[in-house]
């Protein structure tokens, strides 16, 4: 996808319905599945802001940016994620925290950053957080300036996520979770999976 084609559907993209629950969960691994509503909220879950950026590369194609993670003893360690982090008392709202976070882990700016939308809260078990995807773009390609929590950027085609031959599974081991089944994306040769690949899941019907 062109990103001047990306740009022209951007009012599309601000009106159209969302995916939901029912497009988060075409990419949700069993474990996610146990949580309803009301369980989320008696977990008393954390809150985080992400924010999944759409830009152009060299060759002016749409692309958006995933992260990973640095390898830590923690839950998530050398994940793929997109940019966010933890509500921060001084953030003013989870939009907020999207931007700041994405400034301290990649170096962008905020004032560079046109935020489109909000998504669908994403719950995410092993760290018990809650987490508010936002929709944002670029109008061209970001210097990154990795922080210590980003071991790499990964930018990724807009037509490889509408790829459908790019959904598989694959059985993972984590902190968590041993020989575990799970959906994902897989795109040049990383694996998606999780919170993410749920989010991409309700980014990719909304683009189409």
């Amino acid at each position: 996808m062109n990103f001047s084609e990306f740009t022209s559907k951007i009012n599309d993209l601000k009106a159209s319905n969302l995916g939901g629950l029912e497009a988060q969960f075409l990419l949700a691994p069993r474990l996610r599945l146990q949580y309803d509503a009301q369980k989320i909220a008696a977990n008393n879950p954390k809150r985080a802001g992400v924010l999944a950026l759409f830009y152009p590369n060299e060759q002016q194609e749409t692309t958006f940016l995933l992260t990973q993670r640095a390898s830590y003893q923690g839950t998530h360690s050398a994940q793929i994620s997109f940019p966010g982090g933890k509500l921060d008392l001084n953030d003013a709202n989870l939009q907020e925290t999207a931007l700041r976070e994405t400034h301290e882990e990649v170096g962008i700016h905020p004032k560079n950053i046109e935020i489109i939308r909000e998504l669908t809260d994403v719950y995410i078990p092993p760290s018990n957080f809650l987490a508010t995807p936002f929709l944002g773009f670029a109008n061209t390609k970001p210097t990154f300036k990795l922080n210590h929590e980003v071991a790499q950027t990964i930018e990724v085609l807009v037509s490889d996520l509408l790829d459908e031959k790019n959904i598989t599974s694959a059985i993972l081991d984590t902190s968590y979770m041993k020989k575990v089944e799970v959906p994902c994306f897989k795109i040049q040769d990383f694996i998606i999976w999780g919170a993410t690949a749920m989010m991409l899941s309700e980014i990719k019907e909304l683009l189409r």
